[in-house]
């Protein structure tokens, strides 16, 4: 009986039986009329009409709906095959589901990273501008006059914002409690620039043209975070007076959730209306120096920016008094906004990753694909039956494409929960510098890709393995006893170059884990110069505001140290200005004379910091108790810095005794002893030249006392756990001032992981590709040699019959496996050396093309092939000669 797709109509179906029944009254009639008998008549016509549901199926192809019947068919026919091999489409749905999470979970970071535009209008018209490097590789902001000048001459930029952050901590009294927020002010078009607009109440009124306005001064735009956490989301908060910094502002508006500017902010953020100052009409050391925030032309490019805003800063720089500033201001880069908040070396770990990740998706691939090739060959007899009854090449295809869709469509669904899963799982296993977001979730970009994996994934794993099988002739397959000979060999040597590619394609995957590996190996055992263990570290939320005009050495940190150092369990206590490997802000000195620039790191510190760290010294002493206020101003150098500074600098103990800079007036300090060296920022770099000041001699009448009102790091050497020393901490912060009871706490060792940054990242994840990738290739060596074994019992059992030793049978799979995996390790290792090369910007001790780590990668890759091998080839030479031959 003919089958009718449900969307077809039974009112059409029986308007055809009706029609063709009509057709054969009207024939059977035509016959009675010309003497026949209605017996004989009706078979007549029917022989005529031939086979009825034949006809109605050809009128149903013509009315176009039988692809989707068949389509149909084929989905409920792969349900029924998985239905009848579990096991295959277990394997299948795993290993696909594997290969597409890591590709999901990697592309999804990304895409959430490098790829979403910015929440701006026409955001990729935005671009920030700075300064040209300096030999220190540091960019400058932009004075005031310079952006003027832009105003004024610029033809290819639409509109030119520019902000700062407000110096110091700043605290936004809310109604139970200060909230830590950061303050940055904004020229009065920033907003307009970027395209946004408060949510709640109104923005800065932008200046017009040519005339500078502070009619927005002494207000304040809250963000979402700001709002809700100090006044609890209060809707009239527009129109209110607000405390920051014990300064009086009046709310205005209130941003949308989600709006950061400066991009990822550490805290809630408020923005204050930036005004002019005296400094803002020179061009001078002193003059401040703000981000620039543009908005390009429809028209303009940002390479035709950039060349516009280098002519007018050439024509700018002759005004700079200082050659140094000259320097840095005599040209101008323009950069995309989007890009701009990505760092380098950040994003090409991500796209390495997804590369290596992609390299797991296609040996997931190509290990579906081996299974797929056995499962045709399988089904060799069932093909062949089908072409027989009459089915088309193209047909069979088509069922085989559409099981292969339906496999790699539910490992698509099982591959996008994993995928969430580790990205929502690794949240913690991310550095906290690299200041990545892993909030993700799945948008209209990742959906498409996800389409497009499973589509591509089908295609790889099936259409190949596919269309081998229905080019099998028909009549060979038929036979019974010599099924497909020729079919086995061609299967045989398809998936023994599978199995080989992906063994290559591991190998690399396994080296590049190696190196990693070796890599943090080598930095773990890196002299630090300097102790971690039982260290708590608190970065403390200095608020200036309420010490303003005292003296915070003898107000504040002193008797802070001294409670901190009463506390039951405290071995050592000491401030720093930043801990090192640390993370707060750097201070930099540059040292002029004998014709030497010495840029320097210039740190205050307690002399009790000696004993929490144990720094080592190279000559001379560290600070001590008799460092006071009153007595001789002296600072610690390091020995990069001694051997820069002092006149021998083969011998760092010349250093001592020199006179060094002005901490008070008409008082020049004295080196008292050299610290040996130490890992600061980087433990891949060497030391840079660092200066230590003593932090009891400092008073608001000394140099470069302004950073101590911004921050400072407690460490405290304890032989109690951090969990239990971190509230008593806590609560001698808050007695000293509340808002320093909102300190960040951590500990020494974990600042060191944390310092391993993108290499700690990366050596992670490829742990995991790696351990993937080595188990696919494994599974899918033992598959194919499983299979050939079963397809060969008969012949084996002849050998044996004949007189073969089982020990022989052994090798010869054994060989056939060493081959495979051979050839793959020649491949891969040349894949290797050339892939080596995206590695050497994470490496550190160990070379991208180290012969070491890729013999140690071959090797195991080796042994466990051969392992996987040993199985199949044993029960190779167990077959018993008697019940193969019989079996046959």
């Amino acid at each position: 009986m003919t089958r009718w797709p449900a969307w077809a109509g039974q009112g059409r179906k029986v308007e055809l039986e009706e029609e063709l029944e009509s057709h054969l009254r009207l024939a059977i009639e035509d016959r009675v009329a010309r003497g026949e008998s209605p017996q004989e008549a009706r078979a007549a016509a029917q022989r005529e009409f031939g086979n009825l549901p034949l006809v109605e199926d050809v009128t149903r192809d013509a009315w176009g709906w039988v692809w989707l019947d068949r389509l149909l068919q084929d989905v409920k026919f792969a349900f029924r095959q998985i239905r009848r091999s579990p096991g295959f489409a277990a394997a299948a749905i795993g290993i696909l589901a594997l290969g597409i999470a890591a590709a999901t979970a990697m592309f999804t970071v990304v895409d959430h990273v490098l790829l979403r535009p910015l929440p701006y209008p026409d955001s990729g018209r935005l671009v920030v501008i700075q300064g040209v490097e300096d030999k220190n590789h540091r960019r400058w902001g932009t004075p005031w006059l310079d952006i003027e000048e832009w105003r004024a001459q610029s033809r290819s930029l639409e509109q030119i914002g520019f902000y700062h952050s407000m110096d110091g901590r700043s605290f936004l009294q809310g109604n139970t409690h200060s909230v830590q927020v950061d303050g940055v002010a904004v020229s009065s078009n920033l907003f307009a620039t970027l395209g946004v607009e408060p949510r709640l109440g109104r923005g800065f009124v932008p200046e017009r043209a040519n005339e500078h306005t502070e009619e927005d001064a002494g207000t304040v735009v809250l963000s979402d975070a700001a709002w809700k956490e100090a006044y609890g989301g209060d809707p009239a908060i527009a129109g209110k007076s607000v405390t920051i910094n014990r300064s009086a502002y009046l709310v205005i508006g209130v941003m949308a959730p989600g709006f950061e500017m400066p991009a990822r902010g550490a805290s809630p953020q408020v923005w204050t209306l930036l005004t002019r100052h005296d400094g803002d009409k020179t061009r001078t050391m002193t003059s401040p120096e703000y981000s620039v925030i543009a908005r390009l032309r429809p028209d303009a490019g940002i390479k035709t920016a950039a060349a516009e805003l280098s002519t007018i800063q050439k024509r700018i720089a002759p005004s700079y008094a200082e050659g140094l500033l000259r320097e840095m201001h005599s040209g101008a880069v323009v950069q995309s906004y989007a890009d701009s908040l990505v760092a380098a070396d950040l994003r090409k770990a991500l796209l390495t990753l997804l590369a290596a990740s992609g390299v797991l998706w296609l040996i997931a691939g190509v290990n579906v694909t081996n299974l797929m090739l056995a499962r045709g060959a399988a089904r060799q007899r069932e093909i062949a039956m089908r072409g027989a009854l009459g089915a088309s090449r193209a047909r069979i295809l088509q069922q085989f494409v559409v099981e292969s869709l339906v496999l790699s469509g539910a490992a698509t669904l099982l591959g996008t929960l994993l995928a969430l899963a580790a990205v929502r799982l690794s949240r913690s296993a991310v550095p906290t510098h690299l200041n990545l977001d892993l909030s993700v979730h799945v948008n209209f970009t990742i959906l498409a890709v996800l389409c497009g994996l499973t589509v591509v994934t089908a295609l790889v794993s099936s259409a190949w393995p596919a269309f081998l099988a229905v080019r099998v002739p028909i009549e060979p397959a038929l036979k019974q006893g010599g099924p497909q000979a020729g079919m086995d060999r061609r299967h045989h040597r398809v998936r023994s170059l599978l199995v080989a590619a992906e063994v290559a394609m591991s190998l690399t995957l396994l080296v590049a884990c190696g190196l990693l590996l070796r890599t943090i190996y080598t930095l773990r055992h890196v002299p630090l110069g300097y102790r971690t263990d039982h260290i708590v570290v608190a970065s403390l939320a200095i608020p200036s505001y309420r010490f303003a005009g005292e003296n915070m050495v003898a107000n504040v940190y002193q008797p802070l140290l001294d409670r901190v150092q009463h506390l039951q369990g405290v071995q050592a206590a000491g401030l720093i200005s930043d801990v090192p490997l640390g993370r707060g802000f750097t201070i930099l000195l540059t040292v002029y004379g004998d014709g030497k620039n010495i840029l320097a790191l210039l740190k205050p510190v307690s002399p009790s910091i000696q004993q929490v760290f144990g720094f080592k010294m190279a000559a001379g002493r560290f600070f001590n108790d008799r460092d006071t206020a009153t007595s001789q101003p002296v600072v610690v150098v390091n020995r990069a810095f001694a051997e820069l500074y002092s006149p021998d600098k083969h011998d760092p103990s010349a250093a001592v005794g020199r006179h060094f800079m002005n901490l008070k007036k008409n008082t020049q300090n004295v080196i008292v002893g050299v610290l040996d060296d130490e890992r600061q920022s980087s433990i891949s770099e060497p030391s840079r030249p660092e200066v230590e000041l003593c932090l009891p001699q400092m008073d608001p009448d000394t140099s470069f006392y302004q950073p101590l009102t911004v921050g400072m790091d407690l460490a405290v050497r304890t032989g109690r756990a951090p969990a239990s020393i971190i509230p008593d901490l806590r609560a001698i912060l808050r007695q000293a001032s509340p808002e320093m009871a909102n300190a960040t706490f951590t500990t020494m060792d974990q600042v060191v992981e944390d310092s391993f940054g993108n290499q700690r990242l990366a050596a992670h994840l490829l742990e995991v590709f790696g351990a993937s990738a080595l188990l696919l290739s494994v599974g899918g060596l033992y598959g194919l040699l499983a299979w050939v074994v079963t397809q060969r019992t008969r012949e084996l059992g002849v050998r044996i019959a004949l007189g073969a030793r089982r020990g022989n049978l052994l090798w010869l799979v054994l060989r056939q496996a060493g081959a495979m995996l051979l050839a793959g390790l020649a491949v891969g290792t040349a894949l290797s050396l050339a892939s080596g090369r995206l590695l050497r910007g994470y490496l550190y001790g160990v070379s991208a093309h180290d012969g070491g780590t890729l013999a140690g990668a071959a090797v195991l890759l080796f042994l466990c092939g051969m392992m996987a091998a040993y199985l199949p080839a044993r029960r190779a030479a167990r077959v018993d000669p008697m019940q193969a031959i019989r079996a046959e």
